[in-house]
């Protein structure tokens, strides 16, 4: 039925049983799924939110960062796998950084993916992953169908 699903993930209850649902729908043939996650840089101004300095980020200090929540982007794949039995699938991982909806669309046209399955409430933290309403503006600009899971 589907040759190609994506299932943007950000470590939320919503997102493990959207993973859930497309691992079924993968299951009934040749089908690959693209697990994929956002990772997102505070901004620069961030201080101002911690109740710090107005200063902005030295370059290095944006560097660490960045690959610290990379690294916690990973983490939300990994997890979201030991929590789905995803054996006899073939799955391919990414982790992107920015804008969740803008890269999920963007996503989906590079996969060629036939049906974008996510979940309907993330998690929204400053560490980065942030999908609340996200899942409303993919179903609104995506190219191909968006299930959405509650």
């Amino acid at each position: 039925m589907y040759s190609n699903i994506l299932v943007p993930l950000d470590g939320s209850e919503h997102a493990i049983k959207a993973l859930n649902v497309a691992a079924s729908l993968a299951r009934g043939g040749a089908t690959k799924l693209h697990l994929m996650t956002v990772a997102e840089l505070p901004p620069d101004n961030i201080g101002l939110f911690a109740g710090g300095a107005v200063e902005p980020f030295s370059e290095v200090e944006r560097e660490k960062l960045a690959a610290s929540i990379k690294e916690e982007a990973r983490k939300v794949i990994e997890q979201a796998r030991d929590a789905v039995d995803l054996s006899g699938l073939e799955v391919e991982e990414s982790v992107r950084q920015g804008r969740p909806a803008a890269l999920i669309t963007e996503q989906a046209e590079k996969v060629n993916a036939d049906v974008i399955v996510m979940g309907s409430r993330g998690l929204s933290n400053v560490r980065g992953m942030v999908f609340g309403s996200v899942s409303h503006k993919v179903s609104h600009t995506a190219g191909c169908s968006v299930i959405t899971v509650t």
